[in-house]
């Protein structure tokens, strides 16, 4: 669909990034409060985004303009947009198959769980790059009980879908960062191994290793024990995943919400501590 002749194209260049990028969720459905929690902003922020946009494009309905640019196909073309990439619900496609384990659900849980702000209930991630996380940032990472190695309790996984082995280990990095490696053992007994240092700031890093679900990885710490990650492969989201100690530090709870159009499949596992 495109702009029909007597509708004038919308002047790009007027809008700056952060107008752009919520405009691109408003167009992909969020609402203000869900784009407000998952770029970790307040309602008022975005609402002044909005308002900016409306003014500088003389369109008075935020969610006519964020059409409008929808129809310009502008998103393709606008690639470098700070968060929106990875926030998009449309941009990543859901898990081929939909259920609590499903195939390709099982094979993204053996993809590095590495960290990024983000929020469950929208299954987005905050990626406002350049953000300092501040010296405090050091301080809970070298105390929190997230330090350690964890094996996933596979038995928890139904049986033709789990991996013979999951570790992790979380080892806190110089300033603030974490530094995390993961290693798998596939259910033909494949070994797998990915890692990478990232700082919690929100900005992806790249993996390496042999996880090829995933390209990158972003982090934040909003808790001492808790870690909110989001994994992306080329440039679009695969998951957000919430990593929190529990039991005085011997258990992990991860919690991940895959990436899907309208609600988003949700899977929970457990770790406990090895070391």
């Amino acid at each position: 669909m495109s702009p029909s002749p007597s509708t004038p194209a919308i002047p790009l260049d007027a809008l700056n990034d952060k107008e752009l990028e919520v405009l691109r969720l408003l167009a992909a459905g969020h609402t203000v409060k869900s784009i407000a929690v998952g770029l970790d902003r307040s309602e008022a922020s975005i609402n002044e985004r909005l308002r900016e946009a409306r003014r500088k494009t003389g369109v008075g309905s935020s969610r006519e303009l964020a059409r409008r640019l929808d129809a310009q196909k502008i998103w393709d073309r606008k690639i470098d947009l700070p968060g929106a990439a990875l926030l998009s619900e449309t941009q990543a496609a859901p898990p081929p198959e939909r259920g609590r384990w499903s195939k390709g659900q099982m094979m993204m849980l053996i993809a590095i769980p590495l960290a990024a702000a983000g929020l469950l209930l929208t299954a987005t991630n905050p990626l406002e790059l350049g953000e300092n996380p501040g010296p405090a940032a050091a301080t809970a990472a070298a105390t929190s009980q997230l330090a350690g190695r964890w094996s996933l309790d596979v038995e928890k996984i139904p049986a033709d879908e789990r991996p013979r082995a999951v570790t992790i280990a979380f080892t806190p990095a110089a300033d603030g960062r974490w530094h995390t490696v993961v290693s798998v053992e596939t259910p033909d007994g494949t070994l797998r191994k990915a890692e990478s240092t990232a700082g919690l700031d929100g900005v992806a890093v790249p993996v390496e290793g042999s996880m090829a679900g995933i390209d990158s990885v972003s982090l934040r710490q909003p808790e001492p024990d808790t870690l909110v990650m989001t994994l992306g492969k080329a440039g679009q989201r695969v998951s957000t995943r919430v990593y929190t100690v529990a039991d005085g530090g011997k258990s992990m709870t991860e919690t991940i919400v895959w990436a899907a159009d309208g609600m988003p499949d949700i899977v929970t596992t457990t770790f406990n501590r090895i070391g």
